[in-house]
């Protein structure tokens, strides 16, 4: 049986690629914790509670993604400028 976290990332990651957003649907979270066995596997785990562990997590990929793009970003224009001179 997984464990609460990873049905947390899971979901998070699902959404994030399927949808693109950083911001959580209701239908699409209540569908994925019926239907993606989260229901089963931690019965006491309420819909409303599990929905804001994801929109956590979701915030959480999506700062990471917007850091990494800035990063890589800021880097191909430090090399598009050429060798810096001292």
């Amino acid at each position: 049986m997984p464990k609460l976290s990873e049905y947390v990332e899971l979901a998070a990651t699902e959404y994030l690629q399927e949808t693109g957003k950083d911001e959580l649907d209701a239908h699409w979270i209540a569908a994925f914790f019926q239907d993606g066995g989260v229901l089963e596997d931690h019965p006491r785990q309420g819909l409303i509670e599990f929905a804001d562990l994801v929109q956590k997590a979701l915030t959480k990929q999506s700062e990471r993604a917007r850091k990494q793009a800035h990063y890589q970003l800021d880097k191909v224009i430090r090399g598009s400028r050429g060798p810096q001179q001292r």
